[in-house]
């Protein structure tokens, strides 16, 4: 959706939520179709009339950052000005998700991907840090959460691992911490006390549906394979576990975790649509030029959206440029002051 078919959509919202109020001394008496109507326009106005604010404040700063002539000032409002973009943004994506009932309804669906990145075996026990701290924030949010595929090296961190995670604003609440998150501390194995600055990539995809995307059976390469666990575990004597290769992009996509050869199927293929769904938008994105491009799940991705400093127990969010401190709080689950500067409304519903 563009930016002037958004603004065409809020403006239509808007008049039809002004004539319904105009009429609301009988709410009593309305159908339920109808209140249930003007409590979703109440909130696309409440939104509407959020945005217009924003605006205004970023024009408002960008006038004060050009008069501006101590530099130390004009930084200042510079930062401002970056932080009220990413609340523009999000208000913006939680807007036109109101507008598209297929968004609304994946809200509470996500894949979780987590893969190692620079730093070798410190990265993958940072990909596990990482993939610990999500599943104890969905335990807490009382959502679903599944192991569908993992790959582990010698040290028992994660080199990839993929999950799925279902409940009430899953999607909505965690798709923001896509990226690469950076870690700086001293590894445990480092007798120099050196310190050392590994990397792990986050992907949160949503679910997509069956009719989002016919993917045709010759365009799939599929493999079998035994379901082993660590140290020859848990080996089972069928090939259950299942590798799928999409032959048009190269995806490769896999889970190990059901018992049975046709379960692990149906979830690799809900990976295969969840990617293919990501990489639709991300290419649909690029083409509208609206939103920043989003390269979800992608190894390649370079955007380094937050750093983990244990040393000085600091957290920093690079798109917010804001820190929490208390790191072994926080990698417990409990990520709820950065998921809320997001979206506090829609965090805390």
């Amino acid at each position: 959706m563009s930016d002037l078919n958004l603004d065409n959509r809020l403006s239509e919202a808007k008049k039809e939520y002004e004539d319904l109020e105009t009429d609301i001394a009988n709410f009593k008496n309305w159908p339920k179709e109808k209140a249930a109507r003007f409590g979703e326009l109440a909130k696309i106005a409440g939104m509407a009339d959020e945005l217009e604010i924003i605006n205004k404040e970023i024009t408002e700063i960008a006038e004060l950052t050009e008069k501006e002539t101590d530099a130390e000032m004009k930084r200042a409002f510079e930062e401002e000005s970056k932080k009220l973009e990413v609340k523009k943004d999000s208000l913006v994506q939680k807007i036109k998700d109101f507008f598209e009932p297929k968004v609304q309804e994946r809200e509470n669906e996500a894949i979780l991907e987590i893969r190692a990145g620079a730093g070798g075996d410190e990265a993958s026990l940072f990909a596990q840090d990482l993939f610990n701290m999500y599943q104890k924030y969905a335990l807490k949010n009382g959502w679903f959460f599944s192991l569908i595929d993992e790959s582990k090296n010698d040290l028992g961190g994660y080199k990839e691992v993929v999950a799925e995670i279902r409940g009430k604003g899953a999607y909505g609440k965690l798709k923001n911490e896509s990226g690469v998150h950076r870690i700086q501390r001293i590894p445990a194995t480092e007798k120099s006390g050196r310190i050392h600055t590994s990397t792990a990539s986050v992907a949160i995809l949503p679910i997509a549906k069956e009719e989002d995307f016919e993917i045709k059976s010759d365009d799939l390469e599929i493999t079998f394979s035994r379901a082993g666990g660590p140290g020859g575990q848990n080996v089972n004597k069928v090939e259950t576990a299942v590798r799928i290769l999409h032959k048009p992009t190269g995806i490769i996509v896999g889970c190990r975790e059901e018992r049975s050869q046709l379960k692990n199927r149906e979830k690799a293929l809900k990976i295969l649509r969840a990617k293919l769904l990501a990489e639709k938008r991300s290419k649909s994105e690029a083409e509208i030029g609206g939103m920043r491009k989003e390269q979800i799940g992608g190894q390649e991705r370079v955007e380094k959206i937050r750093t983990y400093n244990i040393l000085q127990d600091r957290i920093t969010d690079h798109r917010l440029q804001k820190s929490w401190h208390n790191i072994a709080k926080i990698l417990e689950g409990n990520i709820d002051p950065i998921i809320e500067e997001f979206d506090p409304i829609r965090s805390r519903a």
